[in-house]
C-alpha cells in the first residue's frame, strides 16, 4: 500500500490567508452587490389593472331616498356596492320642498370629486332629476319605483294620472309650523308601500317612516336632467304606490335602460336589493 500523500496546503495570499477562505467570502459579495446594483422598478413588469384603476376609478354611487323613509333604506344595496369597491353617499333627503331638497342633493354631489351614479327612489326621483342639473360629473340617473318627472309636473300629479295608487287615500296629514306633513297610515303601510317585507320589518318601517311635506309633492319640476344625462329604471311590478304603469311611462319616455322585477313592492331596494344593485352597477360600467 502506498502511503498516502499529505495534503497540498493552500496558496498563502499577501494577507497570509488561504485564497480558498477568501473565495467563501467574496463569492457570496459578488451576488449580493449584483443584486443591490439593479433597481428594483427598473425590470417590475407593468400592472394594467392598476394602471386602468389610476385612469379610471369607479363612480360614486349617491343614493337618495324617499317620502316616508330614510337612507337605512339602502343598507342592502350599500352593503353589495361597498362589496364591489363602489364609494357609496347615502343622502339624507330634507323632505321639505323639491326646490330645496334638490339643492340639498346637488350640494352633496358638488362636494364629490370625479364621477357620480345618482340613484333616487320614489320621491327621490324627483330630486334627482332637479339635483343633476349642472354637474357635469353626474354620468347616469337611476331611478327605483321612482318619479322622473318632466318640466312642470308634480310627484301628486303623476300619481293621480295613472288608476291604481292607493297613496293618496292611506296619507294621514299631520300640521307642523309652516305646513303639512303627510304620512302613511301605519295600518296601510305595509300594504301600500312594503307587501314583499317581512311584516315585523315592515311593521318598524311604518312606526319610524319620515314624513314628506305635502309642498314637496305637489311642487312642479324643473327642466329634467334625464334629457341629456343616460338614464336608468326599476319597474316594481306590483307596487301600490307609484303604480307599474306609470313607472313604465316615465321609463320610456327617459329612453331609460328598464327593467322590471315581478311582484315588487315599492319598497323595492329593501325587498330586493339584489335587483337594485345590479341595475346600479350596470350604470356605472356604463360610465367608465
Amino acid at each position: 500500500m502506498k502511503p498516502s500523500q499529505p495534503a497540498r496546503p493552500a496558496r498563502p495570499t499577501p494577507s497570509g490567508r488561504p485564497l480558498l477562505r477568501r473565495k467563501r467570502v467574496v463569492i457570496p459579495a459578488l451576488v449580493a452587490a449584483a443584486l443591490l446594483a439593479v433597481p428594483a422598478s427598473s425590470d417590475a413588469a407593468p400592472n394594467p389593472a392598476a394602471h386602468a384603476a389610476t385612469r379610471t376609478p369607479k363612480p360614486t354611487i349617491v343614493l337618495v331616498h324617499g317620502a316616508f323613509a330614510d337612507s337605512s333604506s339602502w343598507d342592502g344595496v350599500v352593503t353589495r356596492l361597498e362589496r364591489e369597491g363602489y364609494p357609496v353617499v347615502g343622502a339624507a333627503n330634507p323632505l321639505r320642498d323639491l326646490a330645496g331638497d334638490a339643492a340639498y342633493v346637488s350640494s352633496v354631489v358638488a362636494s364629490i370629486p370625479g364621477p357620480v351614479v345618482l340613484v333616487g327612489h320614489s320621491y327621490g326621483g324627483a330630486v334627482i332629476t332637479d339635483a343633476a342639473a349642472g354637474h357635469t360629473n353626474v354620468k347616469a340617473l337611476v331611478y327605483i319605483a321612482a318619479f322622473a318627472p318632466d318640466e312642470g309636473e308634480s310627484s301628486l300629479g303623476i300619481t293621480s294620472g295613472y288608476p291604481g295608487s292607493q297613496l293618496p287615500s292611506s296619507l294621514v296629514v299631520r300640521s307642523f309650523p309652516g305646513g303639512q306633513d303627510a304620512y302613511l297610515d301605519q295600518a296601510a303601510f305595509r300594504r301600500v308601500f312594503a307587501a314583499d317585507v317581512p311584516a315585523r320589518e315592515a311593521r318598524l318601517m311604518a312606526a319610524t317612516q319620515r314624513p314628506v311635506a305635502l309642498a314637496a309633492l305637489a311642487a312642479p319640476s324643473s327642466a329634467p336632467a334625464w334629457r341629456t344625462i343616460p338614464s336608468w329604471y326599476l319597474v316594481a311590478g306590483a307596487d301600490q304606490a307609484i303604480p307599474p304603469a306609470a313607472e313604465q311611462a316615465m321609463a320610456e319616455r327617459a329612453h331609460a335602460h328598464t327593467v322590471t322585477v315581478k311582484g315588487a313592492s315599492h319598497a323595492v331596494p329593501v325587498s330586493h336589493p339584489e335587483a337594485v344593485t345590479d341595475l346600479v352597477e350596470a350604470a356605472a360600467r356604463a360610465t367608465a
